[in-house]
């Protein structure tokens, strides 16, 4: 697949297809869509219209920013696969979307989400830690939301049973505004 020259990066971005509890969600959701736009940045993500992931893709687009869902089709009516993108990937399982958006990405960020954000991070993880892949991923820790998840992999990794040097391969930043040198740091290695 050719890359249009409008960017220079394609983040995936990982977030949820709720808007969650904290109005804060949505603002650091439109936060990083807007900043990825305006560092010409393409913003990969799962394709909805609701919830954080509908936050994210609108703010990019309205910023002129370019973004490629990825959502099968089964999902396509539920989530309400956004009908604005300019490029829109309907597949048949959520493996291959997974397997889309780790393709199509060259980084990932990750916001609040709940098992499908789980799973697509540590989708990237496990592919990482085996070799398959090396593209850096960055919790975004807003309010201390994936403090509990940190917990427990630093606990795996004080009992022996997940490597430490794993665990610090994970990035954590506090919030969106964080994330503007992760991104200029990723524009400079290209």
């Amino acid at each position: 697949m050719s890359r249009a020259p409008a960017w220079r990066l394609s983040v995936g971005v990982f977030c949820a297809s709720r808007m969650g509890s904290d109005p804060g969600f949505a603002q650091q959701s439109a936060a990083l869509g807007r900043m990825l736009a305006e560092r010409e940045v393409r913003l990969v993500y799962g394709g909805g219209a609701v919830g954080l992931m509908g936050v994210v893709a609108d703010a990019a687009i309205e910023a002129g920013g370019q973004v490629c869902g990825v959502i099968p089709r089964s999902m396509a009516s539920r989530e309400v696969a956004h009908p604005g993108l300019q490029d829109l990937r309907i597949v048949e399982t959520m493996a291959e979307r997974k397997t889309v958006m780790i393709e199509e990405s060259d980084a990932f960020l990750v916001l609040p989400g709940g098992i499908g954000t789980l799973d697509e991070l540590f989708e990237v993880v496990t592919l990482d830690q085996l070799g398959l892949i090396e593209k850096p991923l960055t919790l975004v820790d807003y309010k201390g939301f994936w403090g509990p998840l940190l917990g427990v992999l630093d606990a795996m990794a004080g009992a022996g049973v997940y490597r430490k040097d794993w665990r610090e391969r994970i990035g954590v930043v506090g919030d969106v505004d964080s994330c503007e040198g992760l991104v200029e740091g990723w524009l400079r290695g290209r």
